[in-house]
């Protein structure tokens, strides 16, 4: 059965120095709650920028929608991918011009486009006839990008199946778009959040070439890649540097393009906001059901209070605790009366046997997909509250 150490290199997650000032602000507050670094999230944002120059990066909102980061990003000149009409009111609010908006969520309503496209978005996503036919009448004229199927091979979170279209299908839906007024401009995929493989990026990127080239024929000049997310952040498996997926990226693109390549946009969101994250939460229970059995420790925090990532284990938080001393494998679990909430049991962590209620827990890398998937008031529980530092 496979465990993890909780003794982690902090270095490598952050500094003493930022994991002190952490520590100090949270030190008076009640948990569980997730305070997200805006130093981290901008060093992020100018990291990949720097690694990819040519794409137009559009935020993808619903991974971390707290106002000072959509904010230090849109000052740093960030567009923003939004998946409902509640995401662009809130980008609009903050004063986000419409054109630096894409509404790539596949899944509206009618009355959600005609909403979209009356407060100016022109640039949807769509992977079906039937909201290809929508977007049609709702918002025509608009710019449309048609999304394909990839695997999520390499992915702790794949995007597959839901989203997406086989190319041929895809391909249909061009004609029809071009058919029925619309401007199609481009292909779009994603290859699973938290993509590891950094060859994954390859395959969708020969498909985008047969489909330009397949619509170049019928007189469509399409002019737009989007490779969605995928970039990672840095949970307890390794991942390679920025840099090097920029570059695997980039060298494909070269190969199958041509050195004259279309447009990219990219729309990271675990890959900016990740890392800016660390949760604290309090050990309520530590429990020995049986004699000789693995302790269970019982947390304030669990997956309906923001871990829902957790679900089949999937995303491995790095937890760091300021105990030390001989170490034990534990169960790990949340609060609430659902025997769903356990965060980890096939794969358990090594954490001090020294633990005791009342301490706390530190989650690294809980910027993205938090709060955001927090339940409301499951248990009488209040959602995930986040503060934000510098």
């Amino acid at each position: 059965m496979p465990v993890f150490n909780y003794f982690f290199d902090m270095d490598s997650y952050m500094s003493k120095e930022r994991f002190a000032g952490i520590k100090k602000f949270a030190a008076d507050k009640k948990t569980p709650f997730v305070v997200i670094s805006l130093s981290v999230v901008a060093q992020k944002y100018d990291e990949l920028k720097k690694s990819m120059p040519y794409a137009d990066i559009y935020y993808a909102v619903k991974a971390n929608p707290e106002e000072e980061v959509l904010k230090l990003l849109a000052e740093r000149g960030s567009s923003f991918d939004v998946a409902s009409v509640h995401e662009l009111d809130l980008m609009l609010k903050l004063g986000v011009s419409p054109d630096r908006l894409s509404y790539g969520n596949t899944i509206k309503k009618a009355e959600d486009i005609r909403y979209a496209y009356e407060k100016g978005m022109r640039l949807f996503a769509t992977d079906a006839e039937s909201d290809v036919r929508k977007i049609a009448r709702n918002a025509p004229q608009s710019d449309v990008f048609f999304r394909i199927l990839t695997d999520g091979i390499g992915a702790d979170w794949p995007l597959s199946r839901k989203f997406g279209t086989h190319p041929a299908v895809a391909f249909r839906n061009i004609l029809l778009a071009k058919e029925l007024g619309l401007n199609p401009r481009g292909i779009s995929f994603h290859v699973g959040s938290q993509q590891y493989d950094v060859t994954q990026w390859r395959v969708p990127i020969s498909t985008c070439k047969e489909l330009f080239d397949a619509a170049k024929k019928h007189g469509i000049d399409l002019d737009i890649v989007n490779m969605g997310g995928g970039f990672p952040a840095r949970y307890i498996q390794p991942v390679e540097e920025t840099q090097v997926y920029a570059d695997e990226v980039t060298e494909d693109m070269r190969e199958i393009f041509g050195s004259e390549f279309p447009r990219v946009i990219i729309e990271p969101g675990r890959y900016l906001v990740g890392d800016a994250g660390v949760l604290v939460s309090e050990v309520v229970m530590i429990s020995n059901k049986e004699r000789g059995g693995i302790p269970w420790l019982y947390l304030d925090v669990g997956k309906f209070g923001g871990l829902i990532e957790t679900i089949d284990e999937s995303i491995k938080y790095p937890i760091y605790t300021e105990r030390g001393g001989e170490v034990n494998n534990y169960i790990i679990a949340g609060p609430t009366c659902d025997s769903v909430d356990i965060l980890y049991e096939k794969l358990q962590y090594r954490l001090p046997c020294s633990l005791e209620e009342g301490d706390r827990i530190y989650f690294l890398t809980t910027g993205a997909y938090t709060q955001t998937y927090s339940a409301v008031f499951f248990n009488g529980l209040p959602p995930l509250k986040a503060y934000v530092i510098d």
